[in-house]
């Protein structure tokens, strides 16, 4: 009897010593678990300041606008200027008979593109600074022996813009860029085709001014056409003119 009595306590000592122990694993648990949470919590806090400092490279990371764009300006004095003064030179019986600009296509050339592989993406870095808008790879359409040229090379950088955006760069370029053109004295209006499109050969893509001089790799010349819906070159011309473009004047005063 005495040694049933003794080995109850015993049993009892032992069930306190498992649920403790067991007590002690769900705490240790939970209090990984709670560290866990805590560390995540930290790097998240971390990779928040990192990235509002400009991340580990000190490059500037911009944050999503939160207002919408503003409205282009020469849209607005499309509708309210250019349409009224055109429809009284040339009698239009419908404000839709109205020229308007259709698109903005810029070009640039890579014939260095077949020696240097690094051309193609340093031009449409450009291209996508001036226009705000990533641009195509253009191709070669057929083999040319003379320029060593195959079908499917990569010779060109493009891109077509439309809507607000085009209003926005003609009003960059006629306003801001043409200016800095060394010697500037005027556009040809030879650069008609006939058909109401204009095209413009520029130079130096340093003339605009979101280009910076000191991270290009190199000078390059670049194509501008601007798509009209004007059905012959006067009616393109007089668009063009109010919308502020600097063409050379036919006569010249003595």
């Amino acid at each position: 009897m005495l040694d049933n009595e003794r080995q109850q306590p015993e049993d009892q000592d032992e069930s306190e010593d498992t649920t403790s122990e067991e007590g002690s694993e769900e705490n240790g648990e939970e209090s990984e678990e709670e560290s866990s949470e805590a560390a995540e919590e930290q790097q998240t806090a971390n990779r928040r300041q990192r990235r509002d400092r400009g991340g580990r490279s000190g490059e500037v990371v911009l944050e999503p606008p939160t207002e919408p764009p503003p409205a282009p300006r020469l849209y607005e004095q499309f509708k309210k200027e250019i349409v009224p003064t055109m429809m009284n030179e040339f009698s239009y019986g419908n404000m839709m008979e109205v020229p308007r600009l259709q698109k903005i296509v810029l070009n640039i050339g890579l014939g260095e593109a077949l020696t240097n592989g690094r051309a193609i993406e340093a031009a449409s870095k450009d291209l996508t600074i001036i226009t705000g808008q990533k641009p195509i790879v253009t191709k070669a359409r057929k083999s040319i022996a003379t320029f060593k040229v195959r079908e499917g090379n990569p010779i060109g950088t493009a891109v077509t813009l439309r809507g607000g955006r085009m209003y926005h760069f003609l009003d960059r370029l006629v306003n801001t860029a043409l200016p800095r053109i060394r010697d500037f004295r005027g556009l040809p209006r030879r650069g008609f085709d006939g058909r109401g499109n204009f095209s413009i050969g520029i130079r130096e893509q340093i003339i605009f001014p979101e280009i910076d001089y000191n991270e290009i790799d190199k000078i390059r010349g670049l194509q501008v056409t601007i798509a009209t819906t004007a059905k012959n070159d006067t009616e393109a011309i007089r668009l063009l003119e109010l919308y502020g473009m600097p063409f050379i004047k036919d006569t010249v005063e003595a």
